[in-house]
């Protein structure tokens, strides 16, 4: 057994959780037949601290600018965190790029992970044993980028050191990034089809449906970049409905428990339980993450874990802990399907991988796939690398997100949470409907640091100079503020936009998360202009969500006391 002590990120990554500022929009449109802006450039409006990023409108209005006599250099399907890094690097190498999500970026299984940026102990073990260099290489891919436990039968342990991160904030990060260099980023937009050049056959673009307004066009690129994680195949169906699928879909199930199942700071890894498995505990955002499976699994748009699974990971904690772990302590559980990929064009089809896989099997579309949250960015480099290739395009400049800050990076460090604790308040509304002061205390200024790096000093002024200052939920760090901010700032279109990726509670609490929806919708509906249907629509739907985490079996709060 082993343990994991967690430490915070630099700057990059820590602020990398990322917001941006105001909703006003001057860059000119990507689909301009100028080139992208010099690199120098691109870093001075992604550190700017009053950066400003496009509207919805403004997205939509460049992709469809991109038609057959203008297109842009890359369009990319898929938000998660290959997505986005794709569409930053593409930008900031001066290309014209384009993005769209079908839902909402880290919406799936980049929203769903272990919170780690770590190296891979277990891919550097099956390596070792197994003699298997493409384990061996993710190893190295990874290392680039980069308690209270039972006594009775430890033989011995060894300390660690690895990297965490609020992996959804960071993957928004992405996506804002890309927004700044250039790239036309749209959410809740959905490729329905692809677009066929006859006399070349090869892709030329894709039709598109906007899922908020049901409004459809044309989006033409001469490369499409397919970065759609497990539902890369439906994407490559597109193509050719008799293309051989390359994705072995995977679930891997987690649990949130309270935060005395992990001291602050130290997690714990078992590499082998009693039935070979590997099971961890892990401090996460005053919380404790346990997991995790790896099981065959059906690719679904919401995946839900199995109880069988949710007491898996617990009967196998219990085996190394003295705190009594039941079923009752749950605060949430979530599965992720994770994409394992097989090279279509390997010759040994049997060969899953979990390293990435970088394809072309149709003209103009390029896939990627595999690999895991740590190797992103190298992903995200090897995809433009083919892109490049594969249209013949050409950058400005060479590869640039190895030392690039992602948005509110710049400037940040641990220290930054001291000026929000001391030059803001917090005001609140009372239910008499006046607005009282109230501290802009340690936990929050220090939440607010870490999730918008320095674009947080924004959230403390919406706080202080709007009234909206409240807690969202009891025991937890989130404001009121931030549902308006990333409304105005972060593309943040749903109720389950905000609870499950721009904040997030519905990973850390499901019952908390049920009980601040009406009051996040309520602010939303004013910064959205909602009527009553659609907010409706939106408590529904974030309860149907909700239960998608096992929401009515979880720890719930009832008169004052936990059952």
């Amino acid at each position: 057994m082993s343990a994991t002590r967690i430490r915070r990120f630099g700057a990059v990554l820590a602020a990398a959780a990322g917001g941006t500022s105001i909703l006003l929009f001057t860059r000119p449109s990507i689909a301009g037949n100028d080139r992208g802006p010099s690199p120098d450039l691109v870093r001075s409006q992604i550190n700017d601290s009053k950066a400003v990023v496009p509207s919805r409108v403004v997205q939509e209005s460049a992709l469809i600018a991109a038609n057959n006599s203008n297109p842009l250099d890359i369009l990319v399907i898929g938000g998660g965190a290959t997505g986005c890094g794709v569409a930053l690097d593409a930008a900031t190498r001066g290309l014209r790029v384009g993005l769209v999500e079908r839902e909402d970026f880290s919406s799936g299984t980049s929203s769903r992970s272990t919170k780690l940026i770590h190296g891979g102990v277990r891919y550097l073990e099956k390596a070792v044993f197994n003699l298997d260099y493409g384990q061996l290489k993710l190893v190295f891919h990874a290392l680039e980028e980069r308690k209270q436990a039972k006594d009775r039968s430890l033989k011995g342990a060894v300390v660690y050191y690895d990297g965490q991160m609020n992996d959804s904030r960071l993957n928004v990060g992405l996506a804002l990034t890309a927004a700044l260099a250039g790239a036309a980023v749209l959410n809740h937009a959905e490729v329905i089809s692809l677009i066929k050049d006859e006399a070349s056959n090869r892709i030329i673009g894709a039709r598109i449906r906007n899922n908020l307004s049901g409004k459809e066009f044309d989006t033409y690129a001469k490369v499409v970049v397919n970065a759609a994680g497990p539902f890369c195949d439906s994407v490559r169906k597109l193509a050719d409905q008799n293309v051989q699928p390359m994705i072995c879909p995977s679930s891997g199930v987690h649990i949130v428990l309270p935060d005395y199942y992990s001291p602050e700071g130290m997690g714990l890894i078992v590499p082998k339980t009693k039935d070979g498995r590997v099971v961890f505990m892990l401090p996460w955002l005053g919380r404790t993450v346990a997991g995790t499976t790896d099981s065959d699994t059906v690719i679904t748009l919401l995946p839900e874990p199995h109880e069988d699974e949710i007491q898996f990971i617990l009967d196998a904690i219990s085996d190394y802990l003295n705190v009594k772990v039941r079923r009752t302590d749950v605060l949430s559980a979530w599965s992720g399907i994770r994409p394992l990929a097989m090279d279509p064009s390997a010759k040994n089809t049997e060969s899953i991988s979990r390293d990435h896989v970088v394809c072309e099997d149709f003209p103009g579309l390029v896939t990627i796939t595999g690999g895991k949250w740590t190797t992103y960015r190298s992903m995200a480099e090897d995809a433009v690398n083919a892109a490049i290739k594969s249209g013949k395009l050409n950058p400005s400049n060479g590869c640039l997100t190895q030392n690039l800050r992602l948005v509110g990076g710049d400037g940040w460090d641990p220290s930054s949470f001291t000026v929000l604790a001391q030059q803001y308040v917090r005001m609140k509304r009372t239910y008499g409907g006046k607005f009282v002061p109230g501290v802009m205390d340690t936990a929050v200024a220090k939440h607010l640091s870490h999730a918008y790096g320095i674009m947080a000093e924004q959230v403390a002024i919406i706080a202080q100079n709007e009234g909206l200052g409240k807690r969202l939920a009891h025991g937890y760090p989130f404001l009121e503020a931030e549902v308006a901010y990333c409304a105005r700032n972060e593309y943040c279109e749903s109720a389950v936009d905000f609870v499950a990726r721009r904040c997030r509670l519905a990973f850390l609490d499901t019952d908390a998360a049920g009980r601040a929806l009406p009051r996040i919708i309520e602010i939303m509906a004013t910064e959205h202009k909602w009527d009553k249907s659609r907010r409706k629509q939106e408590l529904q739907k974030a309860k149907e969500f909700l239960e998608t985490f096992k929401s009515s079996k979880n720890k719930q709060f009832h008169d004052g006391k936990h059952k």
